[in-house]
């Protein structure tokens, strides 16, 4: 059997919610994030989270909202578009989705996911959409993240090795 390609896992807004949203079967995972330049950290991250469900949905910041993230002048350095499809090459990924405001909130409102997965270096006090999550009767799951992988300290080392 083929895989899907990864340009039929990025979904507009309306069709991940029509798939994925609260009328599905099965259990959703959701994650959001920039994935700015995809790393060993990323894939581990996104892995982890897959096995926590039945699908794993990724709201992907669109390149507004992560300059509004302040991560630094000439940021994001990849596109929108192609984080996306980075994000949906993976195997463990089912639906990527861009949103554009600061957090992915609203889009976890439309979802409702059962499970709503963050990085170990948040807390879950600062999870955005975590009481959406957990009125429904889902849960919040913090992943440790692989030490030693982080787009920061990639983009460190390239700059070093210039």
């Amino acid at each position: 059997m083929r895989p899907r390609s990864p340009a039929s896992k990025v979904l507009a807004r309306n069709l991940l919610v029509q798939q994925f949203g609260p009328t599905r079967s099965g259990s959703i995972v959701f994650t959001n994030g920039c994935f700015e330049l995809l790393h060993a950290g990323h894939v581990s991250y996104l892995d982890r989270a897959r096995s926590l469900g039945d699908a794993l949905v990724v709201g992907v910041n669109t390149d507004a909202s992560a300059r509004r993230l302040g991560k630094g002048a000439g940021r994001p350095i990849v596109a929108e578009g192609d984080r996306a499809l980075l994000v949906a090459a993976l195997e463990s990924v089912d639906a990527v989705c861009l949103f554009d405001e600061d957090t992915p909130l609203e889009l976890i409102g439309e979802i409702v996911p059962d499970v709503l997965v963050k990085g170990s270096d948040y807390t879950l006090e600062g999870v955005a959409g975590r009481a959406v999550v957990e009125a429904a009767g889902g849960r919040v799951e913090l992943i440790p993240l692989v030490h030693g992988h982080s787009t920061t300290e990639l983009l460190r080392r390239a700059q070093e090795a210039r």
